[in-house]
Parts: C-alpha cells; sequence; structure tokens
C-alpha cells in the first residue's frame, strides 16, 4: 500500500464503504495511540454526533443501554480494546439470557441470537463459494481469449468449446469450433506471419486486460490492490482500516482478480480470494446487530471468512480452517473453530455444486497418486525442501527490497506504467514458450500429472514399451526427443518464473503469491522427479536401487516430486507448516504422500528461518508499519515499564483531567492543545491517585452533545466524573456528570514491572494502553505503539518504521 496517496484515496473512494463500515453504538475503547494524527484530522466531523441527550445521571454506565451516537466507536487507523468489546458481549449475552425467561418473545429472541451466527457462516459460505466459482469461470474463459475465440459460442473457453467436437482424443485441443486469431483474420494458422499475428494478440490482450485491472483499482477501491492478507490478519489483530472490507473493495478486486489473472502476469488468486471472503463476511456481518456493534464479534466471523476464502481457493475446507489458525488469526476460541469448519465446508459445497471446471474438482490442478514412495526418496524430497527454504528467503528479501524502493522513489507514483511495463514484459517473454504461455494453474496440473498411455503432453512423450505395460501403470521408460525439450523449456520457465514474481507481487492490481510459488517448486521438484526417474531407469543395477527398482517397473512418479517442489516453495515463502501439508494432500486425496509433504515442509521453514525469520506476510506488514503484534515471536530482554513508558525525563508532564475539579473550558482547552486518544483520570494534581480512564472522542462527543441538549451547561460549568459531586455554590451553572464514559477499571502495571510481562499482557488480551503506577500514583502511560517501536529498537531496527503510513 502506498503512504499517502493511498490514504487519501480511500477516504475518496471509500465514503459508501464509510457509512457501511460506521459501527454507532458499538464497544466504549481505550486509546491505542496517544498522539494519533487521524484524530485531529477528522475532528472536523464530531460535532455532527449529536444524537441522543444526556440525562446528566450519576449511575454507572450499563453498557445495554444505548449510548450517545458515536460514544465508544473506534476512528479509523484505530486498535479497538478486546477486553472491553469482550466484556460488552457477555454482559449483553447475560441480558438476552435474563429477559429469555420473562416471555415467549424473548425466548424467541434468545434463540434467534444464538442461531444468527451460524445463519451468518452459511451465507459467507454461499457468497464466497458463489464468487470463487464465478472468478474461476470467467479468468479460464478469458486467459483463452488471448490466444483464440470460439466460433460455436463466445463464451465458451478452449476446453468447453472442444467438449461436442468429434475430434479423437489425441487432436482434442484442435476441433474446428475453436478458431487462434491467425486463423479467424487470416483464414489459416501457420506461417511466420500467423505466428507473429498470435504474438501481438497475445500481447495486446494482456495489456488490455491489465490496464483495466490497474485502472479499476486506482480509480474506485485503492485497497483491492496486492493479495490482502497482511492487512486482513493486522485487521484481525485488532486494527481499523474503514473501508478495506467494504462493498467497493469487493466488487472491484472482484472483477480485477479475473482481468489480473488473466493477464498472464505471474499472480494467482487464492489470496486475493481470502481477502474476497472477508470482504463477504464483513458486508454480511451488518445483517446481524451482534455482530455489527461489536468489533471483537465481527473479527471472529473474519476468521471463519479467512477459512472459507482458502476453503474455495484450493478445494481444501479443512486446510482453510488450519490457515486460518496458524497463519491469520490474532484470537481464535474454540467456537470460531467450529463455525470457520462450518464456513469452509458450505463454500466448499457451494464451488463445488457450480463445477467451474467441469471435472467435479474444487481445483484446475487436483491430482491422484497410486505409486508408493521409497524411503531413499526422502533424500530428494529434503533436497527439495533445501530448494523452497532458499527461494523463499531470496523472493522474500528481493520483493520487500524492491517494495520498499517503490514506496520512497518516483517508481510508487506512477503505478499505471509499472502495471504496463511489467506486463508488457512477461507477455512478451511468455508467448515463445507453452509452458509460460498457458496459465500458471494448467501449468501446475500439467506438471502435476501423472504420465498415462493416452497423455499428448511433451511431458509424457517418452519411449514406449508396450510389452511391459501391467494394467493402467505404466513403467519407468526412457525418455524421448519431447521430454528433453520440455525439459530444457521448463528450466527457463523456471528461471523466468524466479525473477518476473519478485516485481509482480505488491504491484497495484489484486496479486496472489499462492499459485506462482507452487509453479516455481513444481517446475523445479518436476525437473528433479524426471533426472531420478531416468537414473533408476539407465542405472537400475545401482545398489539404491537394486533392492526396490527393477527393471520394468513403475518406480519413480515425477508428478509427485512436482508436488512436494510446490509444498516446499509455497512454506518457504509464507513459513506455512500444518496447514501447508494438509492442503497439498486435500489437493491429492492420498494420505501415504503425508511424509514426504511433511518433510519438505519442515525442512524449507527450518533452511528460510536460518536465514530471516519473517514469512512474506510479516514482512509486508512491517514494510507498511502496520501496528501489529506478532503473538509468535519471544521478548527476551530485560527491560522495565518505565524504560518505555511515556513521559520521559525531561518529557513535559503527562496531560491527566481530574475527576471534579476542571471546568468544560478547561477540558476543551486540553484536547485542542494536544493530540491525545484519551486521558487518564485523577482525584488532583496533587495526589495523582488514578480513578480512570476517558477517551477524547467520547468527551468531545459528550461536551458537544451536552451544550446542546442538556439546559445551564456553559463553559464553567464544573465536569464530574464521580457519583457524588462536591457541593457548589447556588450562583454555579449545572454540572455536567461524565461518570457513564469513564472506564474505571483502567489496566495498570508498576514502574518496576519487567517487559517482557507488559509485552504479554498487551499480547493475550489486546490492549491498547496500559497505565504506570507506583504506590498507587500514576507515572505514565505505554500505548501500543510504544511496545512496537521498543520491540523495534531492541532489535536494532527503525523504532519509527512501525508508525503506519
Amino acid at each position: 500500500m502506498d503512504q499517502k496517496g493511498y490514504r487519501r484515496g480511500s477516504f475518496q473512494s471509500a465514503t459508501s464503504d464509510e457509512d457501511m463500515l460506521e459501527i454507532a453504538g458499538a464497544s466504549m475503547d481505550f486509546s491505542m495511540a496517544d498522539d494519533d494524527p487521524p484524530l485531529d484530522r477528522e475532528m472536523g466531523g464530531f460535532s455532527s454526533y449529536n444524537g441522543g441527550g444526556m440525562n446528566g445521571t450519576s449511575t454507572m454506565m450499563d453498557f445495554l443501554e444505548e449510548p450517545l451516537p458515536g460514544v465508544g466507536t473506534y476512528e479509523d487507523f484505530n486498535t479497538i480494546d478486546w477486553v472491553r468489546e469482550k466484556s460488552r458481549d457477555r454482559d449483553r449475552h447475560r441480558e438476552i439470557t435474563n429477559r429469555s425467561k420473562e416471555s415467549t418473545w424473548a425466548l424467541l429472541h434468545s434463540v434467534s441470537d444464538a442461531f444468527s451466527g451460524w445463519l451468518l457462516m452459511l451465507l459467507i459460505g454461499l457468497l464466497a463459494g458463489s464468487l470463487a466459482g464465478l472468478i474461476d469461470i470467467s479468468a479460464h474463459w478469458m486467459t483463452d481469449l488471448k490466444e483464440g475465440v470460439c466460433l460455436a459460442g463466445f463464451w465458451f473457453n478452449h476446453e468447453h468449446c472442444c467438449w461436442k467436437s468429434n475430434t479423437t482424443f489425441t487432436d482434442r485441443d484442435k476441433c474446428p469450433e475453436w478458431k487462434s486469431w491467425s486463423q479467424l483474420i487470416l483464414g489459416h494458422g501457420e506461417g511466420a506471419f500467423a505466428y507473429i499475428l498470435n504474438y501481438f494478440m497475445y500481447v495486446i490482450w494482456a495489456l488490455m486486460f491489465s490496464l483495466l485491472a490497474v485502472l479499476l483499482v486506482k480509480g474506485f477501491a485503492p485497497y483491492a490492490c496486492g493479495s490482502g492478507i497482511p492487512e486482513i490478519k493486522t485487521i484481525l489483530s485488532g486494527f481499523i482500516i474503514r473501508g478495506y472490507l467494504g462493498k467497493w473493495t469487493l466488487v472491484i478486486k472482484t472483477v480485477t482478480l479475473v482481468l489480473a489473472v488473466s493477464s498472464g502476469l505471474s499472480l494467482g488468486k487464492e489470496g486475493p480470494l481470502v481477502h474476497v471472503a472477508c470482504c463477504c463476511g464483513n458486508i454480511l456481518c451488518h445483517l446481524f446487530t451482534k455482530y455489527r456493534k461489536n468489533e471483537a464479534k465481527r473479527r471472529e466471523v473474519l476468521s471463519a471468512a479467512a477459512a472459507a476464502g482458502v476453503s474455495v481457493a484450493f478445494g481444501a475446507p479443512i486446510g482453510g480452517v488450519l490457515f486460518s489458525l496458524e497463519e491469520v488469526s490474532y484470537y481464535f476460541p474454540l467456537k470460531t473453530l467450529w463455525r470457520s469448519f462450518f464456513a469452509a465446508l458450505v463454500a466448499a459445497f457451494t464451488l463445488r455444486s457450480i463445477n467451474p471446471f467441469g471435472n467435479s474438482r474444487l481445483v484446475l490442478f487436483y491430482v491422484e497418486f497410486h505409486m508408493p514412495w521409497h524411503l531413499l526418496e526422502l533424500v530428494p524430497f529434503i533436497l527439495l525442501g533445501i530448494f523452497g527454504g532458499l527461494w523463499g528467503a531470496f523472493f522474500i528479501r528481493s520483493n520487500i527490497a524492491w517494495c520498499r524502493r517503490r514506496k520512497t522513489t518516483r517508481l510508487g507514483k506512477y503505478p499505471v506504467l509499472e502495471v504496463i511495463v511489467v506486463t508488457a514484459i512477461t507477455a512478451v517473454l511468455a508467448f515463445p514458450n507453452e509452458y509460460t504461455r498457458m496459465s500458471t494453474s494448467e501449468l501446475i496440473s500439467e506438471l502435476f500429472n501423472d504420465c498415462g498411455i493416452l497423455d499428448s503432453s511433451k511431458l509424457c512423450e517418452y519411449v514406449n514399451d508396450f510389452n511391459s505395460t501391467k494394467g493402467d501403470d505404466l513403467p519407468d521408460r526412457a525418455a524421448g526427443p519431447g521430454v528433453y525439450t520440455a525439459m530444457w523449456q521448463l528450466a527457463l520457465a523456471l528461471i523466468m518464473k524466479v525473477f518476473i514474481t519478485i516485481f509482480t507481487f505488491g504491484m497495484k492490481v489484486p496479486s496472489g503469491l499462492f499459485i506462482p510459488s507452487m509453479a516455481v517448486g513444481a517446475i523445479a521438484g518436476r525437473l528433479l522427479g524426471v533426472a531420478m526417474e531416468q537414473l533408476a531407469f539407465y542405472h537400475h543395477d545401482w545398489p539404491i536401487f537394486s533392492g526396490w527398482c527393477s527393471q520394468g517397473a513403475d518406480c519413480i512418479t515425477p508428478g509427485l516430486y512436482a508436488m512436494v517442489g510446490a509444498a516446499a516453495c509455497l512454506g518457504g515463502v509464507t513459513r506455512m507448516t500444518v496447514s501447508l501439508v494438509v492442503i497439498m494432500f486435500e489437493l491429492t486425496g492420498g494420505l501415504e504422500y503425508i511424509v514426504p509433504l511433511m518433510a519438505a515442509a519442515m525442512t524449507s521453514k527450518w533452511v528460510a528461518d536460518a536465514i530471516g525469520r519473517e514469512g512474506i506476510y510479516d514482512a509486508h506488514i512491517r514494510l507498511n508499519g502496520y501496528p501489529f503484534l506478532e503473538a509468535k515471536e519471544e521478548f527476551s530482554h530485560k527491560t522495565r515499564a518505565m524504560d518505555v513508558m511515556r513521559p520521559r525525563k525531561n518529557d513535559p508532564p503527562l496531560t491527566v483531567i481530574t475527576q471534579d475539579s476542571m471546568t468544560v473550558e478547561d477540558v476543551e482547552t486540553i484536547v485542542t492543545k494536544t493530540t491525545y486518544s484519551g486521558y487518564p483520570v485523577v482525584v488532583s494534581r496533587a495526589s495523582q491517585r488514578l480513578v480512570g480512564f476517558v477517551l477524547r472522542r467520547d468527551l468531545i462527543i459528550s461536551i458537544e452533545n451536552a451544550r446542546k441538549k442538556q439546559d445551564g451547561i456553559v463553559s464553567t460549568s464544573v465536569i464530574c466524573f464521580t457519583d457524588y459531586c462536591p457541593p457548589l455554590p447556588p450562583s454555579s451553572p449545572s454540572v455536567l456528570k461524565l461518570r457513564s464514559i469513564l472506564d474505571l477499571s483502567p489496566f495498570t502495571v508498576t514502574d518496576e514491572t519487567p517487559m517482557e510481562i507488559v509485552v504479554d499482557i498487551f499480547r493475550k488480551l489486546g490492549l491498547r494502553q496500559c497505565l504506570v503506577t507506583h504506590n498507587g500514583k500514576l507515572l505514565g502511560i505505554i500505548t501500543k505503539k510504544d511496545v512496537l517501536k521498543h520491540i523495534a529498537q531492541m532489535a536494532n531496527q527503525d523504532p519509527d518504521s512501525i508508525l503506519f503510513n
């Protein structure tokens, strides 16, 4: 994401999203940032929050009563308070349970409230599965459109066009109904001029698709670019990015994802499908009050939506649930696990009903292997794991360096030109090589394929000796000229994919990383698999082969090597382990290949971690400066709360509000002169005894509302945060009682608390800030940003690099 331009773009283009995502009446919160610029920037909008009058009562705030519109809601680019959100939901649930005993209507309301979560999961699964089917069908058709058109109906892709043709099985791709552009324009498809015309049309279509994609993203929904997973991880950790999961983002991302994949760029649709599913979840949340008004509950739904996204991306419901648990979710209770499983199940069932590929499978590269693997093959599998780890570390460093260059130089000002240039280079290099010309999903399908008798692919052009054929299994055979041609073409494709993906991921179009990473690994795996196969064929009498690979036997399955290589490279880039193995297992339907997949996935993770600890998504989170507190890392430094809290030595004293001695004018002056998001409330400036914590936003809204709705509130009115206000002279103006917006139980630590405990508290409770005391007296405050800055400083990184830009 860009910095200034991106924020500006998001506000211009996502106004309706803002309306949709506005959650008036959500829970109260603490302040994440003590000096957050967006608050000052959006101050002008606070005067509009003036519904519902202040009653001036001095009772404790009842979280079930509807507060003032805007009180307790969150600003853009702020963090939610998990503790307060969960407390609010518990109170709401307790109230509904108590009322259910009073009447039948209340009982029905209780039942519907309990059922609403499952209904929401059903709707998310149906919508995510339907959109995934639409994207698959559209992308398949538009990818084939670059090479030709179907005369029987232009809406048919190449495969569907030839289904009703009477051609033989070997010529199934050359049916008369399908015409290449040279056949359509020139009347013939042979010769140099026809080749040049097809080449030209391929490049033109690719440029048109990518140009349309980047213009739609830039003009209507800047948040629709990239894969979306780094931002979704950040949102699930409690950060708010208004419009990122809104309806405009959903529409534009769905359309531009089809265009970007069809353009032939080295990217996939699997990562963006997670973003699409989360957009569905966020929009559908607005149908249910329980989720619309509670940000923590909404994030449980988004975790389940992420699982549904991976479920339809790979046809792997269990893998999707594990991906959500392992990779993206910050808070994942057992209830969310069950609901994620249900959402993933419904999404996969919906996609299966649509049957986008016409093969009754959920993905294009589903494959089944039947031959067992031998223990000695673990050596090449581990070698593939090492390659995957090295590729992952190389890719992350190179891509982050390029993205940083894009953000800090003039290159970032020309996103359309960048997309056009990368698309042109990709298309020009891709067309001459049939393995780069085809879509990446088709390439992976080809590489995973286990050669059969009827396969006409170059990869299956072996020297056939049918006398030794037993049943459906073909023995290891000598490679024919087609295999050798395919080998050097795949080697060139590998080099191209390795380098072009670095410049493609992070451009201003929807771009996933799963498929390009798998393609790199699958090519490397197939090359190694064919090499092993030929080695076993020509040297079956070697000691390593003699025990299990006799002449005429089917020993080596090159497609299995491709699958293991794909898992290794994907693991090296994303650092997924358990979910990766399960996704690959669900793709193949073979339990016996779990051990090779586990060996490759773990090896790639160890090798990549030895070079750099961060996966690609964590690296992009750090690059963009999102306030994400990684739960997996340990904090081992011996610092204390007093070393991190503010104010520091020589800083001005902490800005506080007293509980019953400041006037409206005094508080308004503090709010005007400072940019803090909240203020501690103390008994008096002299004692500094802590009473509670109040939010800047709530103060502004409450004072504005009181001036308009409550008689006698003027600038000299005393603000009181206690149950019983001190007696004032009869001539004094009315007292403004604001105890209802005061948080009476802010988290506090002592100044001697070790920072490793403080960091743990922030991670596990999802705090925005905690106050630091000494012998009960307020000393300072530690915000989430202070913690992130301190962690960066301890790691010898620039502490200002974590600030969201």
